[in-house]
């Protein structure tokens, strides 16, 4: 009874922290269609901004890597700069730019100070990006091989070699099935053309999602907004990504090489952003794997039996359904025992639950950790990029810990149930194959 009483006051306390530390969310659309979400931050001089589009690897149809290669395109110059020249003057105000791309979304962020003489030319260096980028035949040339050296290094390394297996085996003929690095040959036959035409289609506002945090009022925001969405095209939003199938029988891949470790994963689709099953799944992920050293699967695994350093499980929810994924690494000779523990730890879990002091503990951890997955403007703007990409709830972040407070045992097996099923899972093993078949 003291224990329960005791998880009553922590958790309450918690409540009290996150609650105090939410910012408050303000939203609006440009007159051009790009969807702005925005939190005052006036505590420090630094101005955040992200752009994010639907122009992720699910986006590259016939071309794998298109996508990522327009997204590092972006940053090579713009307007009457080359990339050195662009560059040079972003050093001179003090600004970080970076882009990037992912299975659903790409990226150009701005990171300035506040004051008019760092901000302005740091905005007008952002503008022409957004409305007069060079993509120069030179820049590609050179993207395109790093490009294609990052993929040839990749084939070096276990874990990279066993997620693109265990994302082709999961996914089959779904976008999300090939890595947003592409492949040797589909990078290889890529052209400018194409990347121009990629950016063309969707880099347009009304399939942007921008978000401001910083040393701004609302008025200022709604201006920079207007600013920087004028430079883009209002475009269409695309079509939504097809859905995901569903497993219909277990898949297994052993894939020879040679290293020391076997890389493991174990897992299947999982849930969307959105997920009316989000809150269940992710709290008794918590229990199951996804809290470290405390997990079921660390405990059994790794304390109880010794076979791994690291053993972890994680749900990743993205436009469509996003992998749940298992995973761990362990010596060749004990990789078939690791992976028997492994599997029978995710059955009983789906079939009976987190335990009720487990359950407790996770919730308490979640929401006493949540103040500081938003405790500064980076943290921040990525969660509003996230609530506007996604089509969240407002207050989402305000009634986080609510959600997960009210997360019940029965919840948990209920959703694991229906979304898991550990008959029909994709098992990928990368290591040494030993005399014994592991």
């Amino acid at each position: 009874m003291k224990t329960i009483k005791l998880l009553v006051c922590a958790v309450a306390i918690s409540f009290i922290q996150v609650a105090q530390a939410i910012p408050q969310i303000e939203h609006w659309v440009t007159e051009n269609g790009a969807r702005v979400f925005f939190v005052a931050a006036p505590e420090i001089p630094i101005v955040d901004i992200r752009f994010v589009f639907s122009a992720g690897s699910s986006r590259d149809a016939s071309k794998p890597g298109l996508a990522n290669i327009v997204s590092q395109l972006v940053k090579e110059g713009a307007g009457d700069l080359d990339t050195n020249e662009f560059n040079e003057q972003l050093a001179q105000t003090g600004a970080i730019f970076s882009t990037g791309a992912l299975r659903d979304m790409a990226w150009i962020s701005l990171r300035s100070l506040s004051e008019e003489q760092y901000l302005e030319p740091a905005l007008g260096l952002l503008q022409s990006v957004l409305s007069r980028p060079r993509f120069d035949n030179d820049a590609f040339e050179r993207r395109r091989a790093t490009a294609l050296i990052s993929i040839k290094r990749d084939k070096q390394s276990p874990g990279s070699i066993a997620s693109k297996a265990f994302y082709k085996a999961v996914y089959g003929d779904h976008p999300y099935a090939v890595s947003p690095s592409g492949t040797q040959a589909s990078v290889a036959s890529l052209n400018i053309d194409e990347t121009v035409v990629f950016r063309e289609r969707y880099y347009v506002a009304n399939n942007a999602t921008l978000a401001i945090v910083g040393a701004l009022n609302k008025a200022q925001a709604q201006a920079l907004a207007a600013r920087l969405s004028a430079g883009l095209k209002p475009g269409e939003k695309p079509a939504d990504l097809k859905t995901v199938s569903q497993l219909v029988a277990p898949i297994e891949q052993r894939i020879d090489h040679p290293s020391i470790q076997s890389h493991v994963r174990i897992g299947q689709p999982g849930m969307r952003r959105g997920d009316p099953d989000y809150f269940p799944l992710l709290v008794g992920n918590h229990v199951l794997g996804g809290s470290g050293l405390v997990s079921i699967l660390f405990d059994e695994v790794r304390e109880k039996r010794g076979l791994s350093y690291s053993v972890s499980s994680h749900f990743s929810p993205m436009a469509a359904l996003g992998p749940f994924t298992a995973s761990l690494q362990t010596d060749g000779s004990q990789v078939d025992e690791a992976i028997s523990v492994l599997r029978n730890e995710i059955r009983k879990f789906i079939d009976d639950g987190p335990k009720v002091d487990a359950l407790e503990a996770a919730k308490q951890n979640l929401i006493g950790g949540f103040p500081l997955r938003i405790s500064s403007n980076s943290k921040t703007v990525e969660y509003l990029t996230m609530i506007g990409f996604y089509n969240l709830p407002l207050d989402y972040l305000k009634t986080f810990s609510t959600h997960v407070e009210a997360v019940s045992v029965d919840d948990v097996r209920s959703a694991f149930t229906r979304r898991l099923d550990p008959d029909k899972m994709v098992l990928v093993v990368v290591g040494k194959k030993n005399s014994d078949g592991g």
